[in-house]
């Protein structure tokens, strides 16, 4: 049963060393962002500054071109990621800028930029962009919603070149935490693919079943549970195939996906969170995606990739539900 793992999951493609060795012993950016040599990525709230069509990439900058772009009393607030650091030596750095910041319409050398968020462009950035916006995005999320001390409820300050929050009163040290979620497909005896529709979504959209792995609990089992919980379908637990994990920043997840079979069709949505669940064949899926009752997530999500491993080639239509 057991195959290859996915390959070309769009958020999982990062080329970047990330070198965490150098957050500590040089957690000062100031030195990195003086280095003409460094790169600089903007995040405006959760859109970054893109260039070029049809294949687009992050509109990088030197540091000595941010005052042509942004305020310099906007830069003194924005919170200082590294990314990570080139063979050659070329830092790359993130800053963090608020959601109503203004920027310049037309950048350095009269490039002309747009301001795309990670969904909606993260398919289409090479590796290496694509590595540094999913990381980028992932870390704002958690300094946005780490400004207090989890302990006493002081404010903490940044740390560690972005990758730490230290509370000042105790001294105690805050990182980043990922989630760890399922998705899966499940195949049952006729080998048709169940999907399933979250109440919130408007009917004709469909997406393999998923929920986060509970505290004390395997991934194996959480695939289980959850697809009898959302589905009513009973999967066996000897036959899971993983295929592979993507970083989902939406706010800290890393999806874990798999394909399950089951033995008994019999399904019935929760009717809480899942409205509707669908047994597709090939054919129909295939045929509800081209005309385009049928709807699935875009190709920025391990949802995508999972079914079309299960049909054998990629789909017709791409999607956005934001």
């Amino acid at each position: 049963m057991a195959g290859p793992l996915l390959d070309g999951l769009a958020l999982s493609r990062s080329s970047l060393p990330r070198t965490a060795g150098e957050r500590l012993v040089d957690p000062d950016l100031a030195g990195k962002l003086a280095d003409p040599r460094t790169r600089v990525l903007l995040l405006r709230g959760d859109r970054a500054p893109v260039r070029g069509a049809p294949s687009p990439e992050l509109a990088l900058l030197r540091p000595v071109q941010l005052r042509e772009v942004v305020d310099a009393a906007d830069l003194v607030g924005a919170v200082g990621l590294l990314l990570g650091v080139d063979a050659d030596g070329t830092a790359h750095i993130a800053l963090l800028l608020a959601a109503g910041v203004a920027a310049a319409p037309t950048w350095p050398g009269g490039q002309e930029v747009s301001w795309r968020d990670l969904r909606g462009i993260g398919a289409d950035l090479n590796a290496r962009d694509a590595g540094l916006l999913t990381t980028t995005v992932a870390l704002a999320r958690w300094h946005d919603g780490h400004g207090r001390c989890t302990r006493c409820g002081e404010p903490t300050v940044p740390a560690a070149a972005g990758w730490m929050r230290v509370c000042p009163a105790e001294g105690i040290e805050h990182y980043p935490r990922t989630e760890p979620a399922v998705i899966v497909v499940v195949r049952d005896p006729d080998d048709r693919a169940l999907l399933g529709r979250r109440a919130e979504w408007a009917p004709g959209w469909f997406s393999a079943l998923a929920g986060f792995v509970e505290a004390g609990e395997s991934a194996e089992a959480a695939v289980v549970r959850e697809a009898e919980e959302e589905a009513g379908v009973r999967c066996d637990p000897r036959r899971l195939e993983y295929l592979g994990s993507q970083p989902w920043p939406f706010p800290a997840s890393l999806m874990l996906g798999y394909h399950a079979w089951t033995d008994d069709a019999t399904v019935c949505p929760d009717g809480e969170e899942i409205a509707d669940v669908r047994w597709f064949t090939r054919a129909e899926l295939i045929e509800g995606c081209a005309s385009g009752d049928v709807r699935l997530p875009p190709r920025v999500s391990i949802a995508r990739h999972l079914v079309e491993r299960w049909v054998g080639h990629v789909l017709p239509g791409d999607w956005s539900r934001e």
